[in-house]
């Protein structure tokens, strides 16, 4: 979410958006010296990586379904912390075979930590609605 977020506020071009986030390259690998985590495993890494490319290339798609099922926001006015939640939560929903309910909670633990006091709903809403249209009840 923070390499979409920063690409998406015109920080860093798109596909430089992971190795931007991460700082610079040691050993193959990103310096995350400078966040508050523990440094990214190889399969963390390729994970974000397909994830920001995924969303990068079904960015329009994505954010039509967005839109559609936000009744009362409008993309471009919707806050830049949680439209990109909702983006990589949307990817996951149409794009990848990943639980429903998984979904939606690490997107809810995500604007819990980086969004507003009303982001938890919100994304909670748009992506129950982007599931459902999809097919894709709670219970899978």
């Amino acid at each position: 979410m923070q390499a979409l977020y920063a690409a998406d506020i015109g920080q860093v071009a798109g596909p430089n958006a992971i190795s931007a986030l991460w700082g610079a390259m040691v050993d193959g690998l990103p310096d995350t010296s400078g966040l508050d985590e523990e440094p990214a495993t190889p399969e963390e890494i390729e994970f974000a990586q397909s994830l920001v490319r995924g969303v990068m290339e079904d960015l329009a798609a994505l954010d039509a379904k967005i839109e559609a099922a936000s009744t009362n926001w409008r993309l471009t006015r919707m806050p830049g912390v949680d439209r990109n939640i909702l983006r990589v939560g949307a990817f996951e929903l149409l794009n990848r075979d990943v639980p429903t309910p998984v979904v939606i909670n690490e997107a809810l633990e995500i604007a819990k930590r980086y969004g507003g006091a009303e982001s938890r709903a919100f994304v909670n809403g748009i992506l129950d609605r982007i599931a459902k249209e999809a097919g894709r009840g709670r219970k899978r």
